[in-house]
């Protein structure tokens, strides 16, 4: 497996992968091409994914099947739609993926990271748990949407 920065070109085989994700929620604006290329742009080098090396369960070489977006303020971290293929999980992948935002970050000055995990996501919040992360119970979280036309869709697989 290839652990490398996501490039523009990796969108389409990016947004494949979040649509095969059971659970996974994407945004109809945030998620669409322009602005995660406009993301990527913003934090160039920060963002990863995992491409198959070799093919491997019936995927072919080069089938991108993990990612991460990850960007930052200046001051705090962020990542955002962390996941692995179902069928390449376990293996490391998010573990390797991690390493390389973190090392990506910290070459930035980035000293924090936050990221959210839904509560339904019982394989996200243990492996961030087990990774070090720290779930604040002292601050709440807010949103607003300024676009009301960036509905959330979740993929029901």
């Amino acid at each position: 497996m290839n652990i490398r920065a996501m490039r523009e070109q990796d969108y389409e085989a990016v947004f494949k992968l979040w649509c095969e994700i059971k659970g996974f929620g994407i945004r109809s604006v945030d998620d669409s091409k322009e602005n995660i290329i406009t993301f990527l742009r913003r934090n160039k080098g920060l963002s990863v994914v995992t491409e198959l090396a070799n093919e491997k369960n019936g995927y072919a070489k080069g089938s991108i099947v993990g990612s991460i977006l990850c960007g930052h303020d200046g001051r705090t971290g962020g990542f955002y739609h962390v996941c692995v293929h179902q069928d390449f999980r376990k293996l490391g992948i998010a573990h390797k993926m991690t390493e390389f935002c973190l090392a990506a970050l910290k070459k930035e000055k980035i000293n924090k990271i936050a990221l959210i995990a839904f509560k339904i996501n019982d394989l996200g919040n243990e492996f961030w748990k087990n990774y070090g992360f720290t779930l604040r119970e002292d601050a709440n979280y807010y949103d607003l949407s300024l676009n009301e036309h960036n509905s959330t869709h979740f993929v029901e697989k």
